[in-house]
């Protein structure tokens, strides 16, 4: 495949994104000379324009999109078909345009994360807890789905957001029980913990972590490692971490993109500690 082709990473702020260097990293590694990855400020009501504009005049063919917030969802309209994980939570990150011009939409997020936790050593759990709601926390459920025995307990910090999460728990076919944020170090008790909260949020948290801790997953990546995360690692607990979230949905894509797999996972992570 040595034919030249573009992709770009799509969302509002991007000029943080990551995305940029994996992919470029990959592409070296695959000897992709021809392929370049961009990446566009873009938001909600500028997607379907760019759509629109996608593939005018001259220049190497589109191989597909990353998407990033705010935009997993207002891409859904604008695509021919999506996955079957991505339609779980009304959700893509991965836009692929096929040779026949059609627009594929999928989630890596939820795959990735699995990937993580096995890279980690963690497969099924009895039960689990996720600290926060929202969109991340919907694919930690989805992703749970796949891998946990018993029941989840989400920490949140209103009821409206805890019968959102009741609402996915059904949709996803996972057993949803909710609690208090003002109880949420009873979650660290859990075989799996997955924190989906925005910096800072369980600062708090890091005294209670057990002696004798399971295994948690903390989105965030900077600033890394959160006091949570440093705390749970200095009690031997198995951390994984938002870097190897990013690392592994990003070699989804990649393998998607390119036709190439697997993708270069060790090339990829090097890029992203060098940055």
């Amino acid at each position: 495949m040595s034919e030249n082709r573009r992709a770009a990473v799509l969302g509002s702020p991007i000029a943080h994104s990551l995305s940029p260097v994996l992919h470029r990293a990959a592409y070296r590694e695959l000897g992709l000379t021809g392929w370049t990855y961009d990446r566009f400020e873009v938001d909600e009501t500028g997607l379907p324009d760019f759509f629109k504009h996608l593939g005018e005049g001259a220049g190497p063919a589109w191989a597909g999109l990353s998407l990033t917030m705010p935009l997993k969802r207002a891409v859904i309209p604008l695509l021919d078909e999506i996955s079957d994980t991505a339609a779980s939570v009304e959700a893509v990150n991965t836009v692929v345009f096929g040779d026949d011009g059609r627009r594929r939409g999928d989630n890596t997020d939820i795959p990735g994360m699995l990937a993580a936790l096995r890279e980690r050593g963690v497969g099924r759990v009895e039960r689990a807890a996720v600290l926060g709601a929202g969109a991340t926390a919907s694919s930690a459920l989805a992703a749970l789905s796949r891998i946990c025995d018993g029941e989840v307990t989400a920490y949140v910090r209103s009821e409206a957001r805890a019968a959102e999460m009741r609402q996915w728990g059904e949709r996803l076919g996972v057993v949803v029980r909710t609690a208090d944020w003002g109880d949420a170090a009873e979650a660290l008790g859990a075989p799996l913990v997955i924190a989906t909260t925005p910096a800072g949020t369980t600062d708090a948290l890091a005294a209670a972590v057990p002696d004798r801790p399971g295994a948690l997953f903390d989105v965030l990546y900077e600033p890394w490692p959160t006091p949570l995360a440093a705390a749970w690692a200095a009690r031997g607990g198995s951390v994984v971490g938002g870097l190897d979230l990013l690392v592994h949905q990003a070699v989804l894509q990649v393998e998607q993109m390119t036709g190439r797999a697997p993708a270069p996972l060790a090339a990829m992570r090097e890029a992203l500690a060098a940055r």
